[in-house]
Formats: C-alpha cells, sequence, structure tokens
C-alpha cells in the first residue's frame, strides 16, 4: 500500500500512539491530533487520506471536525470512533457524511479494514467522476468534426432530442458516423448513467441474432445449456443501438415492433413476458422505403422507427469539413502513432479535397493513418498519397491546349470551355440542374445563371 496520509483526532494519548504505531507499520504515514481544535488546524493546512474522529472530545467534539472535514475536503474519508456506542449516534455521524462508525474498544484489525475500503472507496469515486468526465467529452457535440451547414443542422437536431425518450432513426452511407451520433445522444440523455448496448444486426447470423437481441433459456436450441438474458435486458434502463437494422429477418422485425410497441419481449424457448424500459436509437445505409416497397421491411416498423430521422450527410457533400478533419486525424495519428507529423503539403490537402470519398469519414482517417506511418518527413508530400487519390486528381485535370503562333481571346476560349462543360455535366445527368449542379461542384443557382448567360437550351426531341 502506498503512503497514505491518516489523521487520528483523540484526546487520550495511549490511543493516539496505540494507532500511529500500528498504521505506520501497516504503511501509512500518520500524524496526530490531541484535540478538536488542533485538528481543525493541520486539516486546514494539509490533504489527508483518512481523519479518525473521536466523537466525545471536550471543546470541539468530533461531530464538528467531522463537518468541517466534510465541507471543506469532500476527497478525505472521515471514520467516526466513540466510546459511547449508540444507534442515535451512529444515524448522526453517517448522516453528516462519515464513511464508517466505530465503537470502542476497537480491534486494529477492524481499522485496518475499514481504512482499506475507505480508500478504495474515495479511489473508485474519483475513476467514476473522471469517467463522466471523459465520456461528456468525448461525447460533447463542440467536438464533432465539422463546421458545414450540413453539421451544424445535424448538431442541432442531436441537442433537441438527446433529452427525450424518442426513438431515432440514423440514416447515411457507411463511415458518416452513425454509431458517433448515437453514443451522442445516449451520453447527452437522461438515460446516460445506464448502459448503452450496440448490436450491429447485419454482422450477426440470423439464426443467432435472435439470441442474441432478446436472450435464451436453457434447452431452447442445440447447444444451449444454460439460460443467457440477450441485449436488451442487458440496455434495461439504458438505451440500445441497433445498427444495419435493415438486415433483420421479417421474424425478428415483428418482435421488434412487439417492444416497440408494449415495451415487452419473450427470450427464445420461454414463455415470461418480460419488460423492458430501452430507449432504441437504430441506423442503416440502406433505402428503407425502398425496401418497404420491395416487401423487405415492415412499413408499420419503418414508421415506429422513424419518429425522429436523422440524416447524415456523406462527406463529398461536405468538403469545406476536410481541413477540419485532416487536422484532427494529424493530431491523433501523431499521438497514438509517436509521430511528429507537422503538416502536409498543399497539394496533398488538396487531392484530399477533389476526392469523393466513397468511405466517408472513415476512409479518409484510415487514409491519414497510412500517410502518418509511411512519411519519412515532418511533412507529408505528394510521394505518401495513395495511388487511387493521386490518380483521381490526375484524371480531373484540365489539359491546356497550345496556344498558336497568333494568339486568341482567352475571355472568349474560357467562356467556351464553361460552356462545353454546363453542356457536358447536363447531358450526363438527363438535364437535372441539381445534379448537374453536384458534378460541377457548385451551386444549383450559380449553375441556372450561367446558363441563362450562356444561353444554352435543351435539344427539343424531333417529332
Amino acid at each position: 500500500m502506498g503512503k497514505e496520509k491518516v489523521l487520528v483526532v483523540d484526546d487520550e494519548s495511549k490511543i493516539r500512539d496505540h494507532f500511529s504505531a500500528f498504521l505506520e507499520k501497516e504503511g501509512f504515514d500518520v500524524d496526530t491530533a490531541e484535540n478538536g481544535q488542533v485538528a481543525l488546524e493541520k486539516i486546514g493546512e494539509g490533504f489527508y487520506d483518512v481523519v479518525l474522529i473521536d466523537l466525545n472530545m471536550p471543546k470541539v467534539d468530533g461531530m464538528t471536525v467531522l463537518k468541517y472535514l466534510v465541507d471543506n475536503e469532500p476527497e478525505s474519508i472521515g471514520i467516526i470512533l466513540t466510546g459511547y456506542a449508540s444507534i442515535r449516534n451512529a444515524v448522526e455521524a453517517m448522516k453528516a457524511g462519515a464513511f464508517d462508525y466505530l465503537a470502542k474498544p476497537i480491534k486494529m484489525e477492524e481499522v485496518l479494514m475499514v481504512i482499506k475500503r475507505a480508500i478504495e472507496f474515495r479511489n473508485l469515486r474519483r475513476e467514476n467522476i473522471a469517467l463522466k468526465k471523459q465520456l461528456k467529452k468525448k461525447y460533447k457535440f463542440d467536438n464533432f468534426i465539422g463546421d458545414s451547414p450540413q453539421m451544424h443542422k445535424v448538431f442541432r437536431t442531436i441537442e433537441k432530442v438527446a433529452d427525450t425518450d424518442s426513438t431515432i432513426l440514423i440514416l447515411g452511407e457507411s463511415g458518416t458516423g452513425k454509431e458517433l451520433v448515437a453514443r451522442a445522444i445516449h451520453y447527452h440523455s437522461n438515460r446516460r448513467d445506464k448502459p448503452l448496448i450496440p448490436v450491429n444486426c447485419g454482422a450477426i447470423p440470423e439464426e443467432l441474432l435472435e439470441s442474441e437481441l432478446f436472450g435464451h433459456e436453457k434447452g431452447a436450441f442445440t447447444n444451449a445449456i444454460r439460460t443467457r438474458i440477450g441485449r436488451f435486458e442487458m440496455a434495461n434502463g439504458g438505451s440500445i443501438f441497433l445498427d444495419e437494422v435493415a438486415e433483420m429477418s421479417p421474424h425478428l422485425q415483428v418482435k421488434l415492433l412487439r417492444v416497440l410497441q408494449e415495451q415487452t419481449f419473450e427470450r427464445l424457448g420461454g414463455t415470461r413476458t418480460i419488460k423492458c424500459d430501452v430507449r432504441i436509437i437504430a441506423a442503416t445505409n440502406k433505402n428503407l422505403e425502398k425496401a418497404v416497397e420491395e416487401g423487405k421491411f415492415r412499413e408499420d416498423l419503418y414508421y415506429r422507427l422513424k419518429v425522429i430521422p436523422i440524416q447524415l450527410p456523406p462527406l463529398r457533400d461536405r468538403k469545406s469539413d476536410i481541413p477540419l478533419l485532416v487536422n484532427h486525424f494529424l493530431e491523433q495519428m501523431n499521438r497514438t502513432k509517436k509521430k511528429r507529423i507537422k503538416g502536409m503539403e498543399k497539394d496533398v490537402l488538396r487531392a484530399l479535397e477533389e476526392y469523393d470519398w466513397p468511405g466517408n469519414v472513415r476512409e479518409l482517417e484510415n487514409v491519414i493513418e497510412r500517410m502518418v506511418i509511411l512519411a519519412e518527413g515532418e511533412y507529408i508530400t505528394m510521394e505518401d498519397l495513395p495511388e487511387k487519390i493521386a490518380s483521381h486528381r490526375d484524371s480531373e485535370r484540365i489539359s491546356i491546349a497550345s496556344i498558336p503562333e497568333g494568339g486568341f481571346s482567352l475571355s472568349h476560349a474560357v467562356n467556351e470551355y464553361e460552356r462545353q462543360l454546363i453542356i457536358s455535366a447536363l447531358e450526363k445527368t438527363g438535364w437535372v440542374k441539381n445534379r448537374a449542379a453536384k458534378l460541377l461542384r457548385m451551386n444549383r443557382t450559380t449553375l441556372v445563371e450561367k446558363i441563362k448567360k450562356q444561353g444554352i437550351e435543351r435539344p427539343r426531341l424531333a417529332s
């Protein structure tokens, strides 16, 4: 045991000496106070892990010392000692904040056990406080990386719905951060002190998913040698995150619908109805409306899940966030990989901004990790860029025509080139201006203005 500090407060010198000798032998740093006034002065001057306080002392009694300790040193643990044991004194001391209450004559082994338990309790309390702060910081909205209008809309929605019990459906492509949003919602809700249980419905075989979610009774199937509780029971009082919910079989969709409607279910092979108080947060990268039309997903379940939908934008639609994400991942990788990368060349960042990121933020994080590990200098260069991103950029570069000897009008050439690009984009998208604007990476209103300025009209079909 380390050198925890213990203060022994007692008006009898024999008791102080006896406690000091025993506790110092056990590895504690022991100090003593012969009365309550001296104890108050010593507590005011320095920190003690544990304070053993005689309850009955003249002038300043032990209860006064205990209350001062609780008010001024909440990290210290107070233990009351008395030769006048009574239930009333015990209750009063515990209400005042004492960790425990020991009646004289006291066995030293009992004192040692209580002190160890007190220190263990104090350390556990510290860990819990630190963990809660860590969770709050980790899932604080400020730590979501993004300053684009699309992400601000997501943040506002999370803030509005987090502290409700409404069912949430998170929609978005793979790698957009659906589980991160689910965790932010849970840890900002009134269920934050209860568990958040994640289940990837697409990663568990169909024949095992029912048991995973709802548990099973002993003998429910081959190898079911004991009763097992499911994820819904584990999440009781908290939240359950059902990722890839579109992968559920029709049979499980019926059971999930019942949980949503009645908050009850039965274990596999069981007959006892189990009630559960669970908030459901679901997510999918599939088009559930289309799945409903095709008969692959129950319509009633779809509307039960979609009480509050949150649509996460793909990275290609919020490229203004890429520099922020890059800086965040560089700092993160420097810490975890013990590297000292100061930054990257402008051409590298430009290439990252021009790439379409089919794997979204997760793909960007993996690319940054790879470049940080492989970089030989303090800066990431084009040589560190993965080939698929470098070649993508090369394919988008505009070739420069040779200038004739007689020269030509630059403004006319640029104007004509712009016209041809706009027509090409419109033809490629069936003359749907929204899609054409995305191809050209501009606002729809800007594209409409350029179409008018260029006098571009859609060709009429021959009759």
